[in-house]
């Protein structure tokens, strides 16, 4: 049993070894190697990822043939385009693993069967998904608040260890920052 997915878990809902267990049957185990994708925009997503280990990220490309990325996911993060996978549309996303990675995926017929045998999880998952959108209205915010220079900043002291892992030019992405400038912003915060 997957003791990570386990532990994430018991953090929210209080449940037995043998629930766990019998959860854990409704998922498969994925091991990605960095750089594979796991959806593909045109494609209708079909999985929701459980991060075990590695990082994920979930990207467009847009007019200009620019990745911009919109989520990474860590250890004990979920990660899907929830849009494509809630109402079976064909995404405008990429989800691709940015470190060889080790994720649990259920597909949506699979996870609603879950939460129909094992309803606790419906308060575990509904949990996640709060504090996830929470996060995301802050992000949206301080996108909007904070000159690049304080939001480089905000995200570092916030999450140090996404600088410290994701590629730069990725983070640059995912902050709205040419590379080069995510290099002199860096540059002027080390000297």
């Amino acid at each position: 049993m997957s003791t990570t997915f386990q532990q994430h878990v018991r953090k929210f809902i209080t449940i037995s070894d043998d629930e766990l267990t019998a959860i854990l049957s409704f998922f498969k185990t994925l091991a990605p190697a960095r750089k594979a994708n796991l959806l593909q925009e045109g494609a209708v997503c079909k999985q929701d990822y459980f991060v075990l280990k590695g990082c994920l990220r979930l990207f467009f490309i847009d007019d200009r043939g620019v990745e911009r990325t919109t989520q990474f996911a860590i250890e004990n993060w979920w990660i899907s385009d929830y849009t494509s996978l809630l109402f079976q549309t064909p995404s405008e996303f990429y989800i691709q693993a940015v470190e060889k990675s080790e994720i649990l995926a259920i597909s949506g017929e699979d996870k609603e069967a879950m939460l129909a045998a094992h309803p606790k999880m419906e308060r575990y998952l509904r949990l996640v998904h709060q504090r996830a959108h929470a996060a995301t209205q802050y992000r949206i915010r301080y996108q909007w608040d904070f000159s690049k220079e304080e939001l480089y900043l905000h995200f570092s002291r916030q999450f140090p260890e996404f600088v410290q892992r994701v590629p730069q030019h990725l983070l640059a992405s995912y902050l709205g920052l040419t590379p080069e400038y995510l290099s002199e912003l860096r540059a002027r915060r080390i000297s």
